[in-house]
């Protein structure tokens, strides 16, 4: 039978997201590219630490089985093919199974993204999260100063999302940036029936959705955490019910920061469009930004 991604979450990752590679990014990034694969080949037997995204991955990574693969990470990556073998021997010595790898030395690389069919493409390069981003697949930067995932529940990928421009459109964030406050909740009042259209990270939420139906030791729980507040709350709650997805936990924290209750929710991973809330939220969990919406326009 021939190999097929099919009905799996497909997650692409570069290896900065996964891995704990930034000693070796300074060299690549000072233009060094000799340097930087001889300093790799050098470390081939020596594992990279985990990064950012290592928890997310582990734990998607154990919903497969010996019957059933349900999620396929593949390393996404401007890394050169030499640097290539590390990262895959990095992946082994964690215990992550990696079995397929894109690798374009110094070239974008999100245009492989539509063969892989790929449901979430994280990657600590803003240029190529922008690209995938406006080819219509969800992708964040990870943040890799974000502090690492906790150990409290092994047995639960925990992730959390923001609402407006990341699991909606920013349709009522344009009305909030142009109009103000009040504006906003009027109009989130008056259309509190009529579903959100999606955000860039829905097909992503829809996928997650299916992969808990698995009946798996390994469970999913996920987090609307927004700086809405009521009356406006409504309307995002119908929208999740109009597309019969449900989230775990919603909190409609009214512009409230939302680091120390995300460090309560203790996610895998958060996504959220705004600069300030990402990098607040980085201090307490891992985070990555999702550079779409009006609020991530050129000024």
């Amino acid at each position: 039978m021939a190999a097929t991604l099919d009905n799996k979450l497909v997650v692409a990752i570069s290896s900065r997201a996964l891995f704990n590679f930034e000693e070796e990014n300074r060299i690549f990034e000072s233009g060094e590219a000799q340097a930087y694969m001889a300093l790799q080949l050098q470390r081939l037997e020596t594992p990279a630490r985990p990064g950012i995204a290592f928890s997310l991955i582990r734990k998607l990574l154990a919903f497969n089985d010996a019957s059933t693969q349900r999620v396929e990470v593949v390393i996404l990556s401007r890394n050169d093919p030499v640097s290539g073998m590390r990262i895959f021997r990095s992946g082994h010595a964690n215990q992550i199974k990696l079995e397929r790898g894109v690798f374009t030395q110094g070239r974008a690389p999100f245009r492989y993204l539509r063969p892989l069919r790929a449901h979430l493409f994280l990657s600590a390069n803003a240029e190529d999260v922008g690209e995938a981003l406006a080819a219509g697949f969800p992708a964040a930067r990870v943040l890799t100063e974000s502090v690492l995932a906790g150990s409290n529940y092994p047995h639960e990928v925990r992730i959390a999302f923001d609402g407006d421009a990341v699991l909606f459109s920013d349709e009522a964030e344009r009305v909030f940036q142009a109009q103000g406050l009040d504006a906003f909740q009027q109009h989130e009042l008056s259309k509190a029936a009529q579903p959100l259209p999606e955000g860039p990270f829905k097909p992503l939420l829809a996928a997650l959705h299916r992969l808990q139906q698995a009946g798996t030791e390994m469970k999913i729980r996920t987090a609307l955490v927004t700086a809405r507040s009521a009356p406006a709350h409504e309307r995002a709650i119908r929208t999740l019910m109009d597309w019969n997805i449900h989230v775990d936990e919603a909190m409609f924290l009214g512009g409230l920061p939302k680091g120390e209750f995300l460090r309560e929710f203790e996610p895998d991973f958060f996504f959220d469009d705004q600069t300030g809330h990402v990098n607040h939220a980085a201090l307490h969990v891992p985070s990555g930004h999702v550079a779409g919406g009006i609020t991530n326009l050129p000024s």
